[in-house]
């Protein structure tokens, strides 16, 4: 209890965070966790009901632009998608795998800062595609992968979708961290256009595609070492 705040509905965080460690089904995992919050702060039972059944209602809609690219995605890749993108990516000499990622970082990053966020993502691109064209990169490179290095090679193609749109979304103007900052700075007396807000992220970002495609490209070293 802090300053007569109850802290016992925070028992459901714990609920559900046990529950996702334990690799238990997730929407009863959520449920159960719904059900210790609202019995810790007291709900009766027709309130509980109405609240869980509220939010089912509001979010059982999802919008089909988020679903459907995941279902033609998993499609295509049961059909050989990943096996065509390695077969492609071969075609290339120049493609190495340092340069693949890169590229993508650019990409993302690029695309991001123009307002075009889910252009591109882990389920869509990285999975997919981008895991893919690096490791039949390293493949034609000659790369011995053993699972640890493939592990780390797929983290590497994560975390350039990652940073790349994590820096690159600050670039656009319409992006809500860059509406919050603007309404703060105001809010304390200091009339900043959201745009130059915008602008000045730019050098962090061009920091960020420096820095990681830096961490790319030692990464790619250490690979090559074990080339077979």
């Amino acid at each position: 209890m802090i300053h007569g705040v109850s802290l016992l509905p925070l028992l459901g965080i714990a609920v559900i965070v046990v529950g996702f460690l334990l690799r238990l089904n997730p929407m009863l995992v959520v449920l159960a966790g719904a059900l210790v919050t609202g019995l810790a702060a007291h709900l009766d039972a027709n309130a509980l009901l109405a609240t869980i059944g509220t939010g089912f209602v509001q979010t059982r809609n999802l919008s089909l632009v988020l679903v459907l690219p995941l279902a033609v995605v998993a499609l295509l890749e049961r059909h050989g998608l990943r096996e065509r993108a390695q077969m492609w990516i071969a075609g290339f000499p120049g493609a190495t795998m340092d340069r693949v990622l890169i590229a993508y970082l650019g990409f993302r990053e690029l695309t991001a800062a123009i307002g075009l966020s889910s252009i591109a993502g882990q389920a869509q691109m990285v999975r997919p595609l981008l895991a893919p064209l690096a490791e039949g990169a390293a493949a034609t490179e000659g790369i011995a992968l053993d699972d640890a290095a493939l592990a780390r090679l797929r983290a590497h193609c994560a975390a350039a979708d990652n940073v790349g749109l994590f820096f690159g979304e600050d670039i656009f103007v319409a992006f809500g961290a860059v509406a919050l900052m603007h309404e703060i700075v105001k809010s304390l007396g200091y009339d900043v256009a959201p745009m130059r807000i915008a602008l000045w992220a730019l050098p962090t970002a061009l920091c960020a595609f420096a820095i990681h495609a830096l961490r790319i490209v030692l990464f790619a070293r250490r690979l090559r070492r074990t080339r077979a």
